[in-house]
């Protein structure tokens, strides 16, 4: 079996179904429901805006990303909607966790991520967040995200980096892992998915730690400041240790 082979295998084997009947969809409902209760007329919508919606969805991840849209007419500030969100889920006896931008909840086996935002005035399909961790609000664009991701022509090279991620163990965001596997690739033939993920791992093992990536929705919020040093020696440490790796079987399985 070639390198290619044994990696194809492994699409098949950890790439999540896709689709609204994938099972982890199915347990949006009542979740759903929460949020229209407690956004009432201010909600302007909720979208699928992670791995689903990009189709680089991992087959044991468990976890989907609804982003919940509010009017930009919601009169609390954003620290306040996000903490309101958490309230309402404690008192759904939901078990809310908190995150950097988000609330993670389980619902039917499954985790599932509440990003609140709040949509920017005028005619646009930007919106402003909460970011926990730097205290402040961030402008995102998932609709920019989301094509980015499915245009790039490497779902397949992030779907076994992601799947190499989590058997690493590694706090390594998917966006932030996105971004850096289309930088690393760029250029490159695709299909050649060995060559390809060996370079990926070539870059989280040399560049990586010093790359600064920002957002492609907006130039201000640099999504590799979402990681500490320490944190990104620990992805960079992993990457070289399977880079030594004499079988695929030992890099990824």
């Amino acid at each position: 079996m070639s390198a290619n082979d044994y990696l194809r295998g492994l699409l098949q084997k950890y790439a999540a179904p896709v689709g609204p009947a994938a099972p982890v969809l199915l347990g949006l409902g009542p979740i759903q429901d929460v949020i229209r209760r407690w956004a009432g007329s201010q909600l302007l919508g909720m979208a699928l805006s992670g791995s689903y919606a990009k189709g680089t969805a991992v087959r044991g991840d468990a976890d989907v990303d609804l982003f919940i849209s509010l009017s930009p007419t919601t009169k609390e500030t954003l620290r306040e909607i996000y903490t309101s969100l958490l309230d309402r889920l404690r008192e759904e006896n939901l078990r809310p966790r908190e995150q950097n931008v988000s609330l993670r909840v389980t619902s039917g086996g499954f985790s599932i991520d509440l990003v609140p935002a709040k949509k920017q005035a005028g005619v646009t399909p930007d919106h402003s967040l909460w970011v926990r961790k730097r205290a402040t609000w961030q402008q995102t664009n998932i609709d920019k995200h989301i094509a980015l991701v499915r245009g790039s022509g490497r779902r397949e090279e992030i779907i076994l980096l992601k799947v190499w991620r989590d058997q690493q163990r590694l706090d390594f965001p998917s966006i932030y892992l996105e971004l850096c596997v289309i930088r690393a690739l760029s250029g490159r033939p695709f299909g050649d998915l060995a060559s390809n993920v060996l370079l990926a791992l070539q870059f989280f093992s040399d560049a990586f730690v010093s790359a600064r990536i920002q957002d492609p929705a907006n130039s201000n919020n640099v999504i590799s400041d979402d990681l500490t040093n320490a944190e990104k020696a620990l992805v960079q440490a992993a990457a070289a240790r399977s880079l030594q790796k004499k079988t695929w079987q030992e890099v990824i399985s």
